[in-house]
């Protein structure tokens, strides 16, 4: 037989162990044969991998490849000052990294760290990892339970098994035989380790220890989940991998050229090939991203999001569907009784929260006294059948509960209408309690009074109507005729349809000789006393924050272990799914579909909620969303729900959830609020196109810096830009000025397009056309014309050699870099918006773009006029009318792009 179908008597022998504990040499031997109650360490990689991960990822190696590139071409300081950016890049991602991954380390700070047994017929407390399969647990009101055990003794014991099965409500635990059970870790007579004592007391004698309990398994699950790269890490790969191609092939073409068709030796052709590698390389792009990304993250954290990951920042802006939990997420997780009924009128009642004050009580004015009164014995029943405590508030606190929240609600409309609990029970004393089934769908607690015993019922409304034969009018029992039962339950079910949790109370006299407390001799002939009507009030800004994501084009799917009704209509009251034409589908019904049946009720439905869920559901659910080119926010906060937030694209924990649940997780919602998420989103979208605006940017100025090679071959002119000078722009001058486009705010649009593709590319045509060609062209004429400029005011001729230390050669290459810089600054004007006009945000609504700028300019100055730069840099003083020439750069990329938007406008494209 299994353990849990044992009789108490029998499990001590099953479990070769006695009723006084195992003795002390007996605990050592398990222990060495078990080994520790420890979860089991799974094997990892060592930490310097991870920080060398970051060290060889594809744009590393190009800024490797970069570094190397300086060496060669004899600017050594460079290339230090090259690897001195890989290297602060990768500790800044790594340390941003460090605590994504300590989900077995959570879990192992949950368990308790000591334990009480008992051993030899002594009562000891001992650490909790030397506790053996054998040990007899003694169980109290506040414990952790250690490790997996079977109850032998159970006096009101409730537990709360949230950390594993993710539902807060405390369930009620036996010792006796249990035959058959419908998940195993909610089998009413087994305990099991990270589980917590809600109330009441018991004992238990462990079977499983370590890693063979269930809390380890999940571990385990948790650890095998493959992490799969964002889409963002993908696309900058992606983006890492075409630029490689594009340079060396460059790089060998130019080569070629300068070898056999130039006839150039072979050092300067290879020289020059160099730099045009270099002129392609995105140096500054890796520490950009990072950066901009980082900053995202450390902004969302005021908005209550906090970020794990830096690239989920940008995954949550390609979010399409939502999974969300209901309670505390869609709610404010205060369930507070809304209407009462009483026979035969519906009261409603005001306040909400755990604050039983005098300002929230019933409208006292539209009640009678008989109202009254009929309205204490309904809280006379529903405050007597009750596990819930109420904590006082002190200075630092509002009221607080222990129990659960369901009771704690109704303790709470008990004290609204004047009822006081406490001293009622002084006066009628329980003497034993029935307690809930999902069997018999209803909970007793019997009193004595000084002649008779009560029996006061609470639960289902449909079981106790029909278990009922009186029904109480101002406090004496009328017949409950059968067509009085069918008008009760007709305004049960038109109260239930509007989303409330209802809850039927009743009583019922008992002889005072009797002694036989089963449930078949006291929940019958019952006197029905009234029902309340409980809700889960939605959060103030979550029906905006559900319209924000509709018009965003993204899909959300409630999935919650509530009711489906109560789920439905908070759905519709907050705008998830429409009055009509929505699908609910239970958990049980969930197990029956197919995964291919599944995916298509995905694909087809819109409007779907799944109830009665246990968190296994959500891990399928993620699954086989996978596969369909959907990026997935999970939400969830228990210990079961770890496995399904790393499985998800972006795994979503609440801040009051489990420690697992916030290690396996890519964000964590501080203040549990779906609205945060949206933020999130909108987060996300906007670094995605600010991401895209400094690629823009920073690819722009790569046309201007490859033109000058291609013409110095085709037209035999002295190469208009060095190497250094490349280096300089790529890595100073342009690294503040792209950060700042990365801190640009959300444009108006931002929340109105649908996510984009998973498959559309980061480096797409549009910013291509608008990089490389449009704004990069510009640029190329206006330095390249600025160039010559200079060269012909100095007397040179076209195909006359210039050394590379003549003055009139550096003053000539001087004007191309301070060009290309002038020009960008132009450039990160015009790049603040995508389509719409600047003018339309303001100019400088980003200050970070007016310090950008000065960056740039404070650098280019430096690199011109300072003299211990010019023999690093090959740069020469410009005079006055040079940079009156150069300023006219910036209003004419500028104005250029805001005309091409204004056509693009025109035309819609």
């Amino acid at each position: 037989m299994k353990i849990y179908q044992l009789p108490e008597g029998e499990v001590p022998k099953k479990l070769k162990t006695t009723k006084n504990g195992l003795s002390h040499p007996e605990a050592e031997r398990r222990l060495k044969e078990y080994g520790p109650n420890k979860l089991k360490e799974v094997k990892k990689k060592p930490i310097i991998f991870n920080f060398l991960e970051n060290l060889y990822n594809i744009l590393a190696l190009i800024l490797w490849a970069a570094s190397s590139l300086a060496f060669i071409s004899g600017t050594p300081q460079l290339g230090i000052a090259i690897i001195a950016v890989i290297i602060l890049n990768a500790i800044f991602s790594f340390w941003q990294e460090y605590e994504a991954e300590k989900a077995a380390e959570a879990l192992k700070s949950i368990l308790p760290s000591k334990a009480k047994v008992i051993r030899d017929g002594e009562e000891i407390e001992i650490l909790a990892e030397n506790i053996v399969p054998g040990d007899l647990l003694i169980l109290e009101e506040g414990d952790n339970v250690p490790a997996d055990a079977r109850l032998i003794e159970a006096h009101e014991l409730k537990v709360d098994n949230s950390t594993l099965t993710g539902e807060s409500k405390p369930v009620r635990k036996v010792s006796h035989p249990i035959k058959k059970y419908d998940n195993y870790v909610e089998t009413p007579n087994l305990v099991f380790a990270g589980t917590s004592i809600t109330s009441g007391s018991g004992k238990a004698i462990v079977y499983h220890t370590g890693e063979n309990t269930e809390f380890s398994k999940i571990a385990e699950l948790t650890q095998e989940v493959k992490e799969e790269p964002s889409p963002l890490q993908k696309q900058i790969a992606n983006v890492a991998r075409i630029i490689a191609i594009i340079a060396i092939l460059m790089g060998i073409i130019l080569f070629l050229v300068n070898l056999y068709i130039i006839k150039l030796p072979p050092n300067l052709a290879f020289i020059f090939a160099i730099g045009l590698m270099v002129a392609n390389v995105p140096e500054g792009l890796l520490p950009t991203v990072t950066l901009s990304l980082a900053t995202s993250a450390r902004k969302m954290v005021k908005d209550n999001a906090l970020i794990k990951r830096l690239s989920s920042v940008e995954t949550l802006g390609s979010t399409t569907i939502i999974c969300t939990d209901k309670t505390g997420t869609l709610t404010r997780n205060e369930m507070t009784v809304r209407k009462v009924w009483i026979p035969y009128k519906i009261i409603d009642v005001t306040g909400t929260g755990y604050e039983p004050k005098g300002e929230f009580i019933w409208d006292k004015k539209s009640l009678t006294h008989k109202d009254i009164r009929e309205i204490k014995l309904l809280m006379r029943a529903a405050s007597f059948c009750n596990d819930a405590k109420l904590i006082p508030p002190d200075d630092n606190s509002g009221w607080q509960i222990i129990g659960d929240p369901t009771e704690a609600a109704l303790l709470v409309a008990a004290k609204k209408i004047g009822f006081d609990r406490d001293q009622e029970m002084k006066k009628i004393p329980r003497i034993t309690e029935l307690p809930f089934d999902s069997k018999r769908k209803m909970m007793t607690s019997i009193h004595q009074k000084p002649h008779k015993k009560v029996a006061y019922v609470k639960g289902a409304p449909k079981r106790i109507i029909s278990l009922s034969k009186w029904i109480s009018v101002d406090g004496k029992p009328e017949p409950l005729t059968r067509e009085k039962r069918k008008e009760i339950l007709q305004i049960h079910d038109e109260i239930a349809s509007q989303g409330f949790r209802m809850l039927a109370m009743a009583y019922r006299d008992l002889p005072n000789q009797l002694e036989d407390y089963k449930p078949d001799n006291i929940e019958k002939d019952l006197i029905l006393v009234g029902m309340t009507a409980l809700q889960d009030p939605p959060r103030e800004n979550v029906k905006e924050a559900v319209k924000e994501c509709q018009r965003a084009g993204i899909r959300i799917i409630m999935i919650t272990g509530d009711y489906g009704l109560t789920a439905a209509a908070i759905a519709k009251e907050i705008g998830i799914i429409p009055d009509e034409n929505y699908q609910i589908i239970k958990g049980k019904e969930l197990d029956k579909l197919s995964d291919d049946e599944l995916k298509n009720i995905l694909k087809r439905e819109n409007n779907i909620i799944f109830a009665r869920t246990v968190p296994e559901h959500k891990m399928r659910i993620a699954k086989v969303l996978e596969g369909e080119e959907e990026v997935v926010a999970m939400t969830g906060d228990g210990i079961n729900d770890a496995p399904a937030l790393k499985k998800a694209d972006i795994g979503v924990a609440m801040g009051s959830g489990t420690d697992v649940a916030k290690e396996a997780a890519d964000m964590v919602l501080i203040d549990d609020n779906f609205a945060t998420i949206v933020k999130a989103v909108k987060e996300g979208r906007t670094i995605y196109e600010n991401i895209r605006k400094f690629i823009t940017y920073i690819f722009s100025h790569e046309t201007a810096e490859i033109v000058p090679f291609i013409l110095m071959v085709f037209l035999g002119i002295p190469l208009p830009i060095t190497v250094m000078q490349i280096l300089a722009i790529d890595l100073g001058t342009d690294t503040l000025p792209a950060l700042a486009l990365g801190r640009s705010p959300p444009e108006a649009d931002v929340m109105d397009k649908p996510p984009r593709p998973p498959h559309e590319r980061l480096l797409n045509l549009p910013i291509i056309l608008r990089g490389y060609l449009f704004i990069g062209i510009i640029e190329a004429i206006l330095v390249m014309s600025g160039y010559f400029w200079v060269l012909y005011n100095g007397g040179w001729t076209l195909g006359e050699h210039l050394a590379f230390t003549d003055p009139l050669y550096l003053k000539a290459t001087t004007m191309v870099f301070a060009g290309i810089v002038m020009a960008q600054v132009g450039n990160i004007l015009t790049c603040q918006t995508t389509k719409s006009s600047v003018f339309e945000i303001g100019l400088f609504k980003n200050r970070w773009i007016i310090w950008g700028i000065l960056f740039e300019l404070i650098i280019l100055f430096s690199i011109v006029y300072l003299p211990q730069l010019q023999p690093i840099f090959g740069t020469a003083p410009l005079g006055f009318n040079e940079w009156l020439y150069l300023l006219s750069f910036v209003p004419i990329v500028f104005l250029a792009d805001e005309l091409r938007k204004a056509v693009f406008r025109h035309f819609r494209l």
